[in-house]
């Protein structure tokens, strides 16, 4: 009897701790997102994006980068990220930043706010497997370029972390078709491998203008060539 008790008492702890771990992760607040998200599309209300445009999604990295058009000038580009985000929250509102442009081409960089908020190398990563596996249920023959992490000052502490998911999603795209990787892990680094403080602006996380022409000549190759 105490031996039965004993079981089932396990049974439902291991249950119960089974549905907190669900309860993580269904506990996203996506919501969070929704002015930023209707901002845009209102914008696309009073000023019509371009037709398949080169949409540009992820983080901070992304939205940004406020000199696409002149970095990359008669092409189609969009921007659609928004600051802060994680790789879940593009997922969630692909529906809303991505489909609706019908896309000729993605560039996405995402997941240093993931690795901050406590989630693996691994979670991370699913997590971009997850995005791409949603983007090509809907636009199969789509390519999507993944603009890799690189280490800040401000997060110094997770760039290992940052150099390993780097590392999965470059010998992803690899092996899977309609991905590609553009590496720009050392694109702030000095000579000692230490983050150059001049490349960043006042919060010493973001990329200051330098860079991101830098990062414009890393990502041009990869445009499309028609």
């Amino acid at each position: 009897m105490n031996l039965r008790f004993s079981v089932s008492v396990a049974s439902i702890l291991l249950l119960g701790f089974a549905k907190l771990g669900m309860g993580a992760e269904t506990a996203h607040n996506f919501t969070k997102w929704e002015k930023e998200i209707a901002a845009y599309e209102h914008a696309d209300l009073t000023n019509p994006p371009p037709q398949n445009p080169l949409v540009f999604t992820g983080a901070s990295a992304i939205r940004r980068w406020t000199s696409l058009a002149r970095d990359f000038p008669g092409r189609p580009v969009l921007n659609r990220a928004f600051g802060g985000s994680e790789i879940v929250d593009v997922t969630h509102f692909a529906d809303r930043i991505i489909f609706p442009y019908h896309p000729r081409m993605i560039f996405f960089r995402s997941g240093g706010n993931d690795l901050h908020n406590g989630r693996s190398v691994e979670q991370v990563f699913a997590d971009y497997k997850e995005f791409v596996a949603a983007i090509h249920a809907k636009l199969p023959d789509v390519d999507i370029v993944f603009i890799s992490l690189s280490p800040s000052i401000a997060r110094w502490e997770q760039h290992e972390k940052e150099k390993a998911l780097n590392k999965l999603i470059e010998t992803y795209s690899r092996q899977t078709p309609h991905l590609k990787y553009v590496e720009d892990y050392d694109i702030v680094l000095g000579p000692d491998g230490q983050p150059r403080s001049e490349l960043f602006v006042a919060d010493k996380q973001h990329f200051n203008a330098d860079v991101y022409k830098v990062l414009a000549e890393r990502v041009r190759p990869l445009l499309p060539k028609d």
